[in-house]
């Protein structure tokens, strides 16, 4: 394959269509977050995560499974979860059982704050959706990811 190989020209087009969806569709998410909610999209999303941890075994996750989750650096959910400790939206402790491990978990002020700006979220998303379906390039992927299903649904 060459750099002109129509196949890989096809491929780094499909790359394109997909990075724009996922930009328009963050960027109109961030806005909305962010006007009625004083939240980031990767706040959100952080909280959105922890939130879903449990307290049985195995049901916190570490930095390194959140900073997966969030997509980001663990340097970079480290100070994510600073900003949002110091806001009072999240905790910090030690796990009783390794006294290496810290544990973070969502507040009640954090929980308030996320079902708030969950309606926000799901509306931006949606209309962030819509407004890419109008594009015919960008059309088919928004047809993909309405298909998508969540591992627990599926």
């Amino acid at each position: 394959m060459t750099a002109t190989d129509p196949a890989l020209t096809a491929l780094a087009q499909g790359w394109c269509a997909l990075s724009l969806l996922h930009g328009r569709i963050e960027a109109h998410i961030e806005r909305a977050l962010q006007a009625r909610h004083d939240l980031s999209v990767r706040e959100y999303s952080l909280l959105d995560v922890l939130s879903r941890q449990h307290d049985d075994e195995g049901g916190h996750l570490q930095m390194k499974q959140v900073a997966d989750a969030v997509v980001l650096s663990q340097s970079a959910t480290t100070r994510l979860v600073t900003r949002l400790e110091d806001r009072g939206l999240l905790e910090r402790y030690l796990c009783p059982t390794d006294r290496r491990g810290i544990y973070t978990n969502v507040t009640e002020a954090g929980l308030e704050l996320l079902a708030e700006a969950r309606p926000t979220n799901d509306a931006a998303l949606r209309e962030a959706l819509d407004k890419a379906a109008e594009n015919p390039e960008l059309a088919p992927l928004v047809r993909v990811v309405e298909s998508l299903k969540t591992p627990a649904a599926a």
